[in-house]
């Protein structure tokens, strides 16, 4: 059943309801509440009824919609404008959550510039940031609203703009942007303090430019190490630039820029003498600042781009550095000797340290030990192979561990672009499948492209019924010879298929990289007989048919011969 419907009763409206403050100094006016009537600030008693407080948001709602695109109001803050008895509120509102944005609408209510300034200089505590562009709105309103706008005085302008160029500090970036818009809208002066303010504070606003990445006035230290540091340029390495940098002289550098330097003539093959020799040089004069953590990076491009510094000094003072960290730094030191090893400088008094006793417990336990291990089975390999004068400590053969038990990480990640493929099929179709071995790993631990078995009258033979492998360490060594004839007396002989690939080989030259050369090397000193397969020849041949017919030419210049082709 409905509920019947009582009469309403109208209330009396309270004294204070609907009364009006201009501002200190001028007299408050009573009068009903209405629509247009602004909501209560000054006087002492009593808080802003519900329905005034909604005018107030519609109002702020209504105005700053009328603003699109050039007023952006940052949400009110909590602020009571009330007598001194009102105590702050928790955010979110609370009975006195509304004056602030009275003191808005009655910015926006001003009917003239002097009222107008009268709010914002005699409330400084009640004022927000946000005010200031509602009232630089309002006053453009009223200088617009009349045919004939009433004169404004210039000590009215003045005071507007020293009460805004002195709470400007505290604006955020888009009032500042708002600002400056009306202040030029209302014709005030581009050079003149309020616009120069407002400028100065938006320059100080904006996030700092970044500096280029190479400037020309740089000297050479920091500009060789912004350069190397730029993204665009470890991307694509420009050979040209690194050799203008080059004149950079050592003394001037860091061993951090000088570290970013060789690991980027090592990671892009770049072999390039002047830079080179300049780290050679500044490895010199840098020794008792250098410990060997740093060296063995400096060191890197030496080994892996195959290149011998000029520097005289450059040997010695390696081994006064091994000499001094060798116990320091375990798997660097281990690092430095694998680089000098690709350069055929190994010394012998570090070689005595590394194949100790004490050092090879020590680095058992260690969580490197693997690797360390593999880079001492290289060296001892070295020894034996290289170095037949040399009488000290060996490694042991239960340390010793397969040096490279598969392919090289760089063939592995571009088998894609490698003619390791196409070459396997040639073999097949013109050996026979089992005539053949691909990819034999043969010891000491090298991983050998394709292997053949042929007797000494040049036939070609099932590597099924021989042993591939030839025996290691050899029965005589043939030192001091970088390819030699098999030094066993087994009358077959192994030939070694070698794919020289481009990225085999430093950019731009014809310089095998260390690791290739250096396994090249020790192949032909244990008595395998290599046949290269350089890139520039492979890419030459167009179809299979052509390329079995370079492979044969290859094949028959050793004075190999086979049956018919398949096998």
């Amino acid at each position: 059943m409905r509920r019947p419907r009582r009469d309403s009763v109208s209330r009396a409206p309270r004294p204070t309801e609907g009364a009006t403050c201009a501002g200190p100094g001028e007299s408050c006016r009573g009068a009903l509440a209405g629509k247009n009537s602004p909501p209560f600030l000054g006087c002492p008693s009593g808080s802003p009824s519900p329905n005034s407080m909604l005018r107030v948001l519609l109002s702020a709602q209504a105005s700053a919609a009328r603003l699109p695109g050039l007023l952006l109001l940052p949400p009110v803050q909590t602020c009571c404008l009330g007598p001194s008895k009102c105590r702050d509120q928790p955010p979110g509102g609370g009975p006195h959550a509304g004056p602030v944005q009275g003191l808005q609408r009655l910015l926006e209510q001003a009917r003239s510039p002097g009222e107008l300034l009268r709010w914002l200089s005699q409330n400084p505590t009640k004022v927000r940031a946000h005010h200031y562009p509602v009232a630089l709105r309002r006053l453009g309103q009223l200088l617009k609203s009349r045919p004939q706008p009433p004169p404004v005085e210039q000590a009215t302008l003045q005071d507007l703009s020293q009460l805004i160029i002195q709470n400007c500090s505290s604006f955020d970036i888009y009032t500042i942007h708002v600002c400056l818009h009306l202040a030029v809208l209302l014709g005030f002066p581009s050079d003149g303090p309020l616009v120069c303010a407002l400028e100065q504070e938006r320059k100080f606003r904006l996030p700092p430019k970044p500096p280029p990445s190479l400037q020309p006035v740089l000297r050479g230290g920091q500009r060789l190490e912004a350069a190397l540091s730029c993204p665009h340029f470890l991307r694509h390495p420009q050979q040209h630039l690194i050799r203008s940098l080059a004149e950079a002289r050592p003394e001037e550098l860091t061993p951090h820029v000088m570290v970013l330097l060789a690991q980027h003539l090592a990671r892009h093959r770049l072999r390039e003498p002047q830079l080179l020799e300049a780290i050679a040089h500044f490895l010199v004069l840098q020794e008792a600042q250098l410990n060997s953590k740093v060296v063995q990076k400096l060191v890197l491009p030496f080994g892996r781009l195959n290149y011998l510094p000029l520097e005289q000094q450059f040997m010695p003072c390696l081994e006064r550095i091994l000499a001094r960290e060798a116990g320091l730094a375990p798997l660097a030191t281990v690092n430095i000797l694998m680089s000098l090893c690709q350069l055929r400088c190994l010394p012998f008094r570090a070689l005595h340290f590394v194949f100790s006793p004490g050092f090879i417990n020590h680095i058992s336990g260690t969580p490197h030990a693997l690797i360390v291990q593999r880079y001492l089975s290289l060296l001892d390999t070295a020894v034996e192979l290289e170095l037949p004068g040399y009488r000290g400590p060996r490694l042991p053969r239960r340390q010793q561990v397969p040096i490279f038990p598969q392919p090289l990480i760089t063939d592995r990640a571009r088998c894609k672009y490698s003619h390791k493929d196409i070459v396997a099929e040639g073999l097949r179709q013109l050996l026979g499948e089992e005539n053949y071995r691909q990819d034999l790993t043969v010891p000491p631990g090298y991983c050998t492209d394709f292997l053949l078995c042929v007797s000494s009258s040049g036939a070609v033979l099932p590597v099924r019924t021989q042993d591939p492998f030839l025996p290691y360490p050899p029965r005589s060594c043939p030192c001091n010879q970088a390819t030699s004839q098999p030094s066993t007396q087994d009358p077959a002989q192994r030939v070694v298929l070698m794919l020289r690939e481009r990225w085999h080989f430093c950019r731009d030259g014809r310089v095998l990289l260390g690791s290739r050369a250096l396994r090249e090397r020790h192949l032909g000193l244990m008595g395998y007989q290599l046949l290269p397969l350089p890139f520039e020849e492979l890419e030459s041949q167009r179809g299979l048919p052509q390329l079995k017919s370079y492979l044969r030419q290859k094949l028959q210049a050793l004075g190999l011969c086979w049956g018919p082709e398949g096998g």
